[in-house]
């Protein structure tokens, strides 16, 4: 069973403290759509007004169609799973999975099905006697997901629940939350900090910053085109390197973009006739500039640090004007901090950003 979530005009204020700001959002049915940004942008409040474990101050929330702001938590048809497993200690793993539905009082052979069904979903079945001390973090963290299921739910909503996990536990608890979701078909809705977790799961990002929406997207909708400087700078690894601007001119072709340290650059960009370059910034991520071969011209740059990770490395330095740039090179690279470098950049990966922080369009065609 999955249903759709329709969030409308929801704000949250605690006194005279506004943490949400009439956010609207539609999750289709099905859908695995990830609620991320920094701490305290007030992703984690919308997720807990959705299962009803926070009021709504103002605005309406419909699961499958029904309102549910005004229900109690348990008559909303949704599942939490917290970052804390919080399982009871004295109780095997099938009493944990049980608990809640022989509290409703479900007949114990539908919640004998349930369990069972359940655990061979999270291929848990031969841990059904063990109690939680004996399990290891992501053994406790699928339990944690089997006690959702076993309420088959309209949608389950997870809060950071990968967040208390070693760096290698959480990578295969990420792929197996992915391959839960393909057998499901559940909607789910998961907060989180970490934008690897949410590239990697979600059909839909949902970016918040400071009260608000700052985009809605596919992973990679986010990151070629992010709707904001915010979302620019948030959403890749190294982050967007970002340029002022001191000037442009309009060209046949788009903005004629005049920046510290790369000089002129041509672009594709168009602005309203009202908008003037005070304030705006041009962006380029630090795959989309490349270290020049032998003999070929370009911009040089002064390598500082070098971070070598592989299958790349990454140059951070400065232009001869002293902007700071990342640049990433192959990983064979053999460039040392304290090198000179001559640099490229790919002319149609730059974005624009105005003094308001929102991109620019691009012309079309």
């Amino acid at each position: 069973m999955s249903a759709s979530i329709e969030i409308e005009n929801v704000t949250k204020r605690y006194g005279a403290l506004t943490v949400l700001d009439e956010i609207s959002l539609s999750i289709d049915a099905g859908e695995f759509v990830v609620f991320l940004g920094p701490s305290g942008c007030g992703k984690s409040t919308l997720l807990r007004m959705i299962a009803g474990l926070e009021d709504v101050t103002q605005g309406t929330i419909r699961v499958a169609g029904e309102r549910v702001d005004t229900l109690p938590p348990g008559k909303r048809g949704v599942a939490m799973v917290f970052q804390s497993y919080a399982l009871y200690p004295h109780m095997t793993v099938k009493q944990n999975m049980a608990f809640g539905l022989e509290n409703i009082r479900m007949p114990q052979d539908e919640i004998e099905r349930r369990v069972v069904a359940a655990a061979d979903t999270l291929e848990i079945g031969h841990l059904l006697d063990r109690k939680p001390q004996k399990l290891s973090g992501g053994q406790r963290q699928r339990v944690a997901i089997g006690r959702a299921i076993v309420k088959e739910p309209k949608a389950f909503l997870f809060d950071e629940p990968l967040s208390n996990l070693d760096a290698a536990l959480r990578g295969r608890t990420r792929l197996e939350l992915a391959q839960l979701h393909g057998r499901l078909g559940s909607t789910m809705v998961f907060v989180t900090h970490d934008q690897v977790e949410a590239m990697t799961l979600a059909d839909r990002i949902v970016i918040m910053n400071a009260r608000k929406i700052e985009q809605i997207g596919t992973p990679m909708e986010v990151y070629q085109r992010p709707a904001t400087r915010f979302v620019a700078g948030f959403i890749g690894s190294p982050a967007m390197n970002f340029l002022p601007v001191s000037g442009w001119a309009r060209g046949p072709s788009g903005l004629i973009v005049t920046t510290a340290g790369l000089g002129r650059v041509e672009t594709g960009f168009i602005a309203p006739s009202d908008l003037g370059p005070d304030g705006a910034v041009l962006g380029i991520r630090a795959e989309d500039v490349s270290v020049c071969a032998p003999g070929e011209a370009g911009v040089p740059l002064r390598a500082d640090v070098i971070e070598r990770l592989g299958d790349r490395t990454l140059i951070y330095g400065a232009l001869g004007d002293g902007t700071k740039l990342v640049v990433e090179a192959d990983g064979r690279s053999l460039v040392k901090a304290g090198d000179t470098v001559s640099i490229k950049a790919d002319a149609h990966a730059f974005h624009l950003f105005g003094a308001d922080g929102h991109a620019l369009a691009r012309q079309e065609g």
